[in-house]
C-alpha cells in the first residue's frame, strides 16, 4: 500500500443497529481470536457497537487486552441538557471511546442532520479528546447529475468549519457514496481513489500540506473481503468504515488483513 508514513491504515466496523450486548461480547471475542499480533501491528481497529454494548465491549477489551479501539456511531454536541434519547460526547468519553462517528449517511438521510449539526459533533468530539470519523458522500443521483465532488467537497468544508490544522490532522474522513451503502455495490477502486483524493486536495487547500498529509481517509459502502486489497492499496486510502462485513468475525478479520489477500 502506497501510504504515508504517518498514515496508518484504520478498519473501523460500524455494527448499526445490530448486536445485543451478548452478541457484540461473541463477536469481539471471535474478533480477538481471529486477529494477530502481525496485523494489530500493521493496522489501527476500531469497533463502533450501538449504545447498549459499549459498556460490555469495553469492559471486554480492558479485561481480556484485546488491542482495539473502542468507537461509538454518534452522539449529541452538547454535553448535557433536555434532548431526551440523546448521548453525551462526555459520557462516551468517560467509557473510553476513542472513536465517533459524524455525519454517516444514515444520520443525515433518516433523522435530518445537516451540515451545521455535523460541525457541532466533530467539535464536541474532539473537546473531549476523542477522533471524528467525519461522513461525507453523494447519492446516485448527484453522480449521474456531475454533482458527486461538489457535493463532497460542501460536505468536508461545512463539517470542518472552525476546526484548527493541528485537529484536522488527527481526524479520520470516510468518503461513503450514499448509493454503495448496504446495497451491494462498490464504488470502483478507481472512483474510491479520486474522490479520497480530492478530500486530501480540499484538506490542503483549507489546513495546509501537514494536515492534508496526516488525515487518514478511509472508504466506506460494501467494503467485502474480496474488494478490500484493491481498495487499500489505493493511494489516498487510507483505511475502511465496514458496515454488514464487520458483524461476522471470519468476514471482518479478512478485510482486516487485507494485506495478505492482495
Amino acid at each position: 500500500m502506497a501510504e504515508s508514513e504517518n498514515r496508518r491504515p484504520l478498519i473501523s466496523g460500524n455494527w448499526k443497529m445490530h448486536l445485543n450486548h451478548f452478541e457484540a461480547l461473541k463477536l469481539v471475542q471471535e474478533l480477538s481470536y481471529e486477529v494477530t499480533r502481525d496485523d494489530v501491528d500493521a493496522v489501527d481497529i476500531s469497533v463502533h457497537p450501538p449504545f447498549t454494548d459499549i459498556r460490555t465491549v469495553q469492559t471486554a477489551l480492558e479485561s481480556d487486552r484485546i488491542p482495539f479501539f473502542l468507537g461509538a456511531q454518534h452522539c449529541h454536541w452538547e454535553n448535557n441538557g433536555a434532548f431526551t434519547g440523546e448521548v453525551a460526547p462526555s459520557m462516551l468519553s468517560k467509557l473510553g471511546v476513542a472513536l465517533v462517528i459524524a455525519g454517516h449517511s444514515e444520520r443525515r438521510e433518516v433523522f435530518g442532520e445537516t451540515d451545521e449539526m455535523v460541525n457541532a459533533k466533530v467539535r464536541a468530539i474532539l473537546a473531549e479528546g476523542m477522533t471524528p470519523i467525519l461522513c461525507v458522500g453523494e447519492t446516485l443521483e448527484e453522480r449521474e447529475a456531475g454533482q458527486a465532488q461538489s457535493k463532497v467537497e460542501g460536505q468536508l468544508s461545512a463539517g470542518l468549519a472552525e476546526v484548527g490544522a493541528e485537529e484536522v490532522a488527527g481526524l479520520v474522513v470516510a468518503y461513503e457514496p450514499i448509493w454503495a451503502i448496504g446495497t451491494g455495490k462498490t464504488a470502483s477502486a478507481d472512483d474510491a481513489q479520486a474522490m479520497c483524493a480530492a478530500v486530501r486536495e480540499v484538506i490542503r487547500a483549507g489546513f495546509g500540506g501537514d494536515a492534508a498529509d496526516a488525515v487518514r481517509i478511509q472508504y466506506g459502502g460494501s467494503v467485502k473481503p474480496v474488494n478490500a486489497a484493491e481498495l487499500m492499496n489505493q493511494p489516498d486510502i487510507d483505511g475502511a468504515l465496514v458496515g454488514g462485513a464487520s458483524l461476522e468475525a471470519e468476514s471482518f478479520a479478512r478485510i482486516i488483513q487485507y494485506r495478505l489477500h492482495d
